[in-house]
């Protein structure tokens, strides 16, 4: 009796055909769930710092998409052990494509956003590069999606070439009217990955100076020694030679002073020596050389130069000071004159 019953035909498949297709799909199921958790449990159980993102990236693969998109084929092959109307088989399949579209696609998508994250990574989370990415990767992400859409309409057997080579020309006449905005959109990612500067950078192009405060899309903005913004067009920066004092590791400082021709040749002797010494006594300095330049107009010209091993304007500033305050003072000690414009007039009496 029983068996009479499971050999019953219902929308032309028999009880036991539905039952062989919902134990399949459960034990499928199980199956699955069981092999791919315990995957997971042995990834989070890892203790190798040095693959720590790469094992969150395929955890995260796993759980968001291998594991639904395993379910869904469960459901599609457990279907498939059916027969099915024509209309319902098709909507079957034409489901199965777009799902299979869809997870490719967030794979893609997940690489490109695990790939930006572990460029950030090396780059210490510069607040102007992740900006400059979010942006980018959103761009990405939309073509990602794009394309997915137009493949999958591809597969289903609509003709994509038409609005393929419509796309093409439409874009081709936006990139000709669009000429100088692309040109600086492009060198605002010139900008942002060669990184020749970033904001908070002091930087010289031309005649013009200040700090960086702005990098946009089509324009960077500097905030000038005088208070005045000062904006620059991406293109005119990529295509200028701009001079970063950031990156400066130490700063070459070279000064003259002059004292008077009056100075015993003794002290002319000494006075090399003395600024090597003062300038050796300041911290954050690297003294290179001291020298009797040459005979001046209406002094005696020595040469001094040193390196500042520090970036910062003020602290060289401080430094250069504090090096003149001692010489100043030497100088003073051992009665040796600063040289400053004098002529001397000589009366002939007949």
């Amino acid at each position: 009796m029983n068996l009479i019953m499971l050999d019953q035909v219902f929308f032309g498949n028999r009880i036991l055909d539905y039952i062989i297709a919902l134990l399949t799909f459960l034990l499928s199921l199980l199956l699955i769930k069981a092999v791919i958790f315990a995957f997971i449990k042995r990834l989070k159980k890892s203790k190798e710092k040095s693959v720590s993102a790469l094992k969150d990236f395929l955890v995260d693969i796993l759980e968001r998409i291998v594991l639904p998109a395993l379910y869904l084929t469960c459901f599609y092959a457990s279907a498939k052990i059916l027969k099915l109307p024509s209309g319902l088989d098709t909507l079957i399949n034409t489901l199965e494509m777009v799902i299979i579209t869809f997870f490719a696609a967030r794979i893609v998508v997940m690489l490109a956003g695990w790939g930006v994250n572990i460029y950030l990574a090396k780059k210490q989370k510069d607040p102007t590069l992740v900006r400059s990415l979010d942006g980018l990767l959103w761009t990405v992400k939309f073509l990602i999606w794009a394309l997915a859409v137009i493949i999958l309409l591809d597969n289903l057997g609509y003709k994509v070439s038409t609005l393929i080579a419509g796309l093409g020309i439409g874009g081709i006449a936006v990139a000709i009217a669009a000429q100088a905005l692309l040109k600086d959109f492009f060198s605002y990612f010139s900008i942002v990955f060669d990184r020749p500067f970033k904001i908070g950078d002091f930087i010289i192009i031309g005649d013009f100076m200040g700090t960086v405060e702005y990098i946009g899309i089509k324009t960077t903005r500097i905030r000038s020694l005088g208070g005045e913004q000062v904006v620059f067009s991406n293109t005119d920066l990529t295509d200028s030679r701009v001079r970063n004092y950031r990156l400066m590791e130490k700063r070459r400082v070279l000064f003259r002073i002059g004292v008077t021709y009056q100075t015993p040749l003794c002290r002319l002797k000494e006075i090399a020596k003395i600024i090597e010494t003062i300038v050796k006594k300041v911290p954050d300095t690297a003294f290179d050389r001291a020298h009797f330049f040459s005979y001046g107009d209406f002094s005696l010209i020595f040469e001094i130069v040193y390196f500042v091993l520090n970036s910062d304007y003020n602290k060289y500033m401080d430094i250069q000071q504090e090096i003149n305050f001692a010489i100043k003072e030497e100088f003073e000690k051992r009665g040796i004159e600063f040289a400053y414009p004098t002529q001397k007039l000589y009366l002939s009496k007949e």
